[in-house]
């Protein structure tokens, strides 16, 4: 079974490379045809968080199940280290944004 910090930086790194290589990959669209591959990869990069961060922790549905089942069983352990996981996960997230800004020259 998995340890919580393994668990932890798999979900920071799947949401971190999610952003990566959906900014990059899709600015090339840009470039194909013609585009600013630059706002392109900005503009992804920004609109796929959320998508990174479900991604990231297997999908809503089974987050929400966990979360509910920890709260009306009173397991308090399972809620928290769901709330660290969607945390991890948005932080993989949020940095992957940033660094994309950074190489765009833009705000982040």
């Amino acid at each position: 079974m998995d340890s919580f910090a393994s668990r932890f930086l798999l979900v920071f790194c799947t949401s971190l490379g999610v952003v990566l290589g959906a900014a990059l990959i899709g600015s090339l669209a840009a470039v194909i045809t013609g585009g600013q591959p630059i706002r392109i990869m900005l503009k992804i990069a920004y609109e796929i968080k959320i998508w990174a961060i479900a991604a990231a922790i297997g999908g809503t549905f089974t987050t929400i199940e966990i979360l509910e089942s920890g709260l009306f069983e009173g397991e308090l352990r399972i809620v928290i280290k769901q709330l660290l996981y969607f945390f991890s996960a948005f932080l993989g997230a949020q940095l992957g944004y940033s660094l994309i800004a950074i190489i765009a020259g833009g705000k982040g």
